[in-house]
């Protein structure tokens, strides 16, 4: 939480370390020109006063954001060098040390090639990193068949599908007692999964893992098929046809297959057609369902491929 309140100018810093935070519990903090200062903790969005207060209500009376203020966060975030995250910044979003994601918005400079440059930002969303580690044990010996069944995680926004990816990659590369290690080759478009920080993954993806950092998931998989070997690849909310050719590479090339989707159950999903269209060819053994639940990864259920429900919730 200290390396976290670094980045910021020390009014807000000195608010935000008096409120008394669980670093659990903070999920994000957002800054906006001339707008309150906003929490998003524990499920709930806050406005914040000067001493250190969490208020229901955000109201202009409370801890405001000033242009030197957002500026001076920009600068203490890239270690005083905006430039060396221009790439980075060009797709909405920069990581820093710790693994948290910062979102940018502002006057977008685009050209026939698409965005160039973002410029006066204005609006920024720190998005507090949490790596839960353990939180795939109780899931994991009901992926297994002989070895990792091909597997993909269907959930809703927000309830907690890149958190179980993230410690099922873990897992799978460590190994365990249920299961001998796996090299694990990861496509990490947005930077989520393994959160690198100038190369380097700030959370911890396993001693077998290979990271493709900031690589769109289908020149990704590629890649990794062509240079890493590896037994199984793990990505992100897929959902386009690029990514299905991918994952249909990937698939008969004998390469285990461990995925995630937005999708509110697995008859949702089931209709899309891409989706519907792996599911039909058996690309996929394994389907975890995540729903809201009292922690990160809550799981609904899990089901394989004939449509037999291996666990369910009471």
């Amino acid at each position: 939480m200290e390396q976290l309140f670094m980045i910021f100018p020390e009014r807000i810093r000195k608010a935000l370390s008096q409120a008394g935070l669980s670093v659990g519990k903070l999920q994000e903090i957002r800054l906006r020109i001339g707008r309150p200062v906003l929490l998003h903790y524990g499920g709930t969005e806050y406005g914040l006063t000067e001493d250190g207060h969490l208020t229901d209500v955000p109201n202009l009376d409370g801890l405001c954001c000033l242009p030197e203020e957002l500026s001076q966060v920009m600068e203490y975030a890239s270690g005083y060098s905006v430039y060396a995250f221009y790439e980075e910044i060009r797709q909405g979003f920069f990581t820093i040390a710790g693994g948290h994601r910062i979102g940018v918005a502002g006057k977008v400079i685009m050209d026939t090639s698409g965005v160039q440059e973002v410029r006066h930002i204005s609006f920024l969303n720190i998005r507090v990193s949490h790596q839960v580690i353990g939180c795939a044990e109780p899931v994991l010996p009901y992926l297994l068949q002989d070895g990792f069944c091909h597997t993909l995680i269907v959930s809703p926004p927000g309830c907690g599908k890149t958190t179980l990816l993230r410690d099922l990659i873990r897992m799978i590369s460590d190994g365990s007692r249920l299961l001998a290690g796996r090299t694990v080759g990861v496509v990490d478009e947005r930077s989520e999964l393994a959160a690198c920080h100038q190369g380097v993954p700030q959370n911890d993806l396993g001693i077998r893992t290979d990271v493709l950092d900031g690589c769109r998931k289908a020149e990704g998989m590629q890649m990794l098929l062509r240079a890493m070997a590896p037994e199984v690849i793990a990505v992100d909310e897929i959902g386009n046809a690029r990514d299905q050719e991918a994952l249909e590479a990937a698939f008969h090339c004998g390469c285990k297959l461990l995925a995630t989707a937005h999708g509110n159950s697995l008859s949702d999903i089931k209709r899309r057609p891409l989706i519907g269209y792996m599911t039909e060819q058996g690309m996929f053994e394994r389907f975890v369902i995540l729903g809201n639940g009292a922690s990160a990864g809550t799981v609904q259920k899990i089901v394989d491929s004939a449509g037999t429900v291996l666990y369910e919730t009471c």
